[in-house]
Formats: structure tokens, C-alpha cells, sequence
């Protein structure tokens, strides 16, 4: 057991709050379930026996076939039936670390937690190696399948294949794809080691395709990706992000001289708030933030110095604050998927605490100390924020609690489901159903939807995607969030 999950399971009080062994009064271990839930219902391709979102099908079982190449498989990202590589990356990326931080902390969950992993790193490996210097990235149209409303059972749209090249190049996408495949192969490592050098091996050579050919997918496939997936941020942040991985996941030195090589013009000094599917710089800092305070790597004692700007900008208080929160307490970075913000920054928050306990516990911003605590418990607020402590007492995870939004922006969801309803729906016919007062007729369990405003309101509209729709990159930092909260019991 690590210093910090030992010290929290034991009673003590520390700077803001009191560590006990008392009960919580919200079922995390419940929530952690439901999150993992999540993904099953997101999943493409030929649903496996043990399936337990019964309500979903079979879909997508020809994708890549026109292109010749097999591209069964993955997750579709949020309430549309497109495979967009960039959040699909990022998500295992995520789901990955949570069971790297975590994964001991939920034992009864930790399969279903790697079978999720699984289901995503499958397909990306798929879409690496199924031909030389090149990545497919994209399954389908996605201005066709927008101007539809139809099950994924049900798809009827062109399921387009887009890829990168050495011709068009995606450092962006490769990169975290990159980063994807070695942190799911440090998941395997013990539980299959062949896959798991298969994933390593794959990394390596996409990383290697991604620093040798530079440019971002949004230049090379632009309105397909655009507006969608755009890599905002370009690709530099993503080069460090895949080279730290490979770093973490491989024993070659080779990847720490990249980083100390490149690390100043890939961003290294660039302090940042935001981490996403889009922007890895500040999730880079705090991942390499791990050689310095637990490897005791003197070289990577500016990520650390980065992690703490980080934290300073985060914590309310601090001489240095910037971060807005709503009136009742969460994090508000903008007004589309504001959760995706809020569960990123809740498992860093706790990641960098684990980490900063095994060198002192504490950091400072200014005159102001601030321990790995105080880090547990901001973490804390955002998300029991999530789970219904918030003004409207409204649940942000669908299915969790006594109240939860009922009309979540999602096809599958919102239309009947095969078994309800064998026979087609059409394209338009769909529309019906978005527009619908009726709440969705299939429950989807685990999906932490977008949430609220910069007030608090909600409007738990269908219609309103912004608000409505669920993400898996919202899912997946939750789930090391999860974890964490299940097994520590935080009086706070």
C-alpha cells in the first residue's frame, strides 16, 4: 500500500479537514460501478456475452470495410454514432492512468475498470498497425450522422474512414494515441504481458510516426475533424504528453532525453489550467511531476515547480487564484461539457496529492501553505458536486441518486431500443424522439452529463447538447476519482 493511501485509511486530522474511518454519506463505491457501466453503452462493434447495457446491439460491424481495413470496435464518444480518434484516445489515456493511480483501491471493480481499457486500446491498436506510417482516425461523416437522430443498431450514413499520413500528417492525434497504448500496457503488464508488450511495441512506433512526420490532423483533415475534435492547442503538447507516457511505460532511457531534449519548445514552461482531450500540457507537468517527487529525478523538478502553478491557480485562497467556480462551488472553465473540466481537474488533484505525499506533503503558493489535503478535499467538493451536493440537488451522473436528469442529448438512449422496437428508425423518423418531452426510454447508467451553467441552473433539455450529453472523456478521469473516494473514507 502506497504512503498516501495508507495515511488516508488511518484517523487523522490534517490543515482543512479530518481524515476518519467514519462513513460518507454518498455511495461512491455505488457511483464507481455505474461509471464503468458507462462505457458498455458506448460501445461499437459485436457486443461480447457478458455485456450489461442490454438495451444496446450490435453496430458498426462493417466499419473499415470498404477502406479494406478493420475498424470493428472502439467507442463512440458521446450521443452521436461517429469514432472520433482524438477524445477516443484521450479516454483510454485516462481510464488507463485512473487504474494506474487507483486501480488497487477497487478491487471488485478493477476488471470491468480493464475490460473498458480493453474494449478502446483493441481498436486503437487496430487502427496503428493495420498499415505502415499510417493511423486511421475517424470512422464516419459526421455532418451526415448529425443530420440524422437514429439508433447505432440502425446506421444507415456513410461510415467514411479518415486516416493520417506521412503525406497528411497528425502529430496531435498520433501522439495521444502514442500516449494511449503505453499507458493501457502498463494496465496489462502483470494481467497479460503479451498484449501488453504488443501495446508497448505499437506505441512506440506511432510515436516515432508522430515526431518523425510534424503537423496536426485539423490541418490535414480540417472540416472532418473541424469543428468537432479541432486540436485547438496543436501538437506540441501532445509530443511531450505520448513521450512521457512511453517514458513511464518502457525502460528506455531514450524517452527521458526527448523530454529534457524538447521539453522547453514542446510547452514544458507553459503554464496552463486546462486539461481536456484537446490540451495535455498541465497533465504532462503532473505525470512527470512523479519522477521528481517519488523517483527523486532531479531533471524533472520544473514539472513540479509547474504542478504547483497549477495548484496555486486552482486552490481558492492562494495569493495566486484565478479559477472561477459557480455560486454552489464548481469548477466552471465554459459553457460546453463543463464537466469534462471538472472530473479532469478532481483526478489530478488527487493524483498530484499522492504523489506530493511521498515528498513532504506540502507545496506553497506565495505565503500560503498548502498540503496534499487540501488537495483531497477541493477534489472532494467537485465531485460530491457531481453526485448531488449542488443547489439543484440534481445528480449529474444519470442513474445515481434520487434525482437525475431524464432527457440526455444521446440516440441510443433517447430512442426505443431494439427490443422494444425491432423494426428500423428511419434517418428523420429519429427527430421525433430529441424532441420528445418523454424521458429517455433506455437509462444511461454512469453518464455524467455536461451539467450545469456559470449560475447553477440546469434545463435537463434534450436539445440542449451543451448541458445534456455525455462524454466518455468526462467518464474516464472519474473513474480514478471514483476509486479513490470509495476506498477513503474524507470527512469533510
Amino acid at each position: 500500500m502506497d504512503i498516501l493511501t495508507a495515511s488516508l485509511l488511518g484517523s487523522i486530522c490534517i490543515s482543512m479537514f479530518c481524515l476518519s474511518g467514519s462513513a460518507t454519506d454518498l455511495d461512491y463505491a455505488g457511483a464507481l460501478e455505474k461509471s464503468l457501466l458507462f462505457f458498455e453503452g458506448q460501445r461499437s462493434g459485436k457486443l461480447p456475452a457478458n455485456q450489461r447495457v442490454t438495451w444496446r446491439g450490435d453496430s458498426g460491424l462493417s466499419d473499415g470495410s470498404s477502406y479494406h481495413v478493420d475498424l470493428v470496435g472502439g467507442y463512440y464518444d458521446a450521443g452521436d454514432n461517429v469514432k472520433f480518434g482524438l477524445p477516443m484516445a484521450f479516454t483510454i489515456t485516462m481510464l488507463s492512468w485512473s487504474v494506474i493511480e487507483f486501480g488497487n483501491l477497487m478491487p471488485q471493480q478493477v476488471e470491468h475498470a480493464r475490460a473498458a481499457v480493453r474494449w478502446g486500446s483493441d481498436y486503437l491498436l487496430k487502427a496503428a498497425t493495420a498499415t505502415p506510417d499510417t493511423l486511421y482516425v475517424q470512422v464516419a461523416d459526421p455532418y451526415m450522422d448529425h443530420k440524422c437522430w437514429e439508433r447505432p443498431e440502425d446506421m444507415d450514413t456513410p461510415r467514411n474512414v479518415y486516416k493520417v499520413s506521412a503525406q497528411n500528417p497528425g502529430s496531435d492525434i498520433a501522439a495521444e494515441t502514442a500516449a494511449a497504448l503505453a499507458a493501457a500496457s502498463i494496465v496489462f503488464r502483470e494481467s497479460d504481458p503479451s498484449y501488453s508488450s504488443r501495446l508497448l511495441q505499437a506505441a512506440k512506433k506511432v510515436f516515432d510516426f508522430a515526431d518523425r512526420y510534424r503537423g496536426s490532423y485539423s490541418d490535414s483533415l480540417s472540416s472532418v475533424v473541424c469543428p468537432f475534435y479541432c486540436s485547438y492547442s496543436g501538437y506540441h503538447d501532445e509530443l511531450l504528453w505520448g513521450a512521457s507516457w512511453l517514458h513511464a511505460a518502457s525502460e528506455d532511457t531514450s524517452y527521458m532525453g526527448y523530454i529534457q531534449s524538447n521539453g522547453h519548445t514542446l510547452g514544458a514552461e507553459d503554464d496552463d489550467y486546462s486539461f481536456s482531450w484537446d490540451d495535455k500540457r498541465v497533465g504532462t507537468k503532473v505525470l512527470l511531476s512523479k519522477g521528481f517527487l517519488m523517483n527523486k529525478i532531479d531533471g524533472l523538478q520544473l514539472y513540479k515547480v509547474h504542478s504547483d502553478n497549477y495548484i496555486c491557480f486552482l486552490v481558492p485562497g492562494t495569493p495566486s487564484s484565478q479559477a472561477q467556480y459557480t455560486p454552489g462551488g464548481l469548477l466552471y472553465k465554459g459553457s460546453e461539457s463543463n464537466t469534462q473540466y471538472v472530473t479532469s481537474t478532481a483526478f489530478l488533484l488527487l493524483t498530484y496529492a499522492k504523489y506530493l505525499s511521498n515528498n513532504g506533503g506540502v507545496t506553497t503558493c506565495g505565503t500560503t501553505t498548502v498540503t496534499y489535503a487540501n488537495l483531497i478535499s477541493l477534489a472532494k467538493t467537485q465531485v460530491d458536486y457531481i453526485l448531488g451536493k449542488n443547489p439543484a440537488r440534481m445528480s449529474y451522473m444519470v442513474g445515481f441518486g434520487e434525482r437525475y436528469p431524464q432527457h440526455v442529448h444521446h440516440r441510443g438512449s433517447s430512442l426505443p431500443s431494439k427490443h422494444a422496437h425491432p423494426n428500423p428508425i428511419g434517418c428523420n423518423e429519429g427527430f421525433q424522439y430529441l424532441y420528445s418531452g418523454s424521458p429517455n426510454p433506455n437509462t444511461m447508467v454512469g453518464a455524467i452529463l455536461g451539467g450545469p451553467d456559470s449560475r447553477d441552473n440546469f434545463s435537463d433539455d434534450r436539445n440542449d447538447y451543451q448541458q445534456s450529453e455525455p462524454a466518455t472523456y468526462i467518464n474516464a478521469p472519474l473513474v480514478g476519482a471514483l476509486a479513490f473516494f470509495a476506498a477513503t473514507p474524507v470527512a469533510g
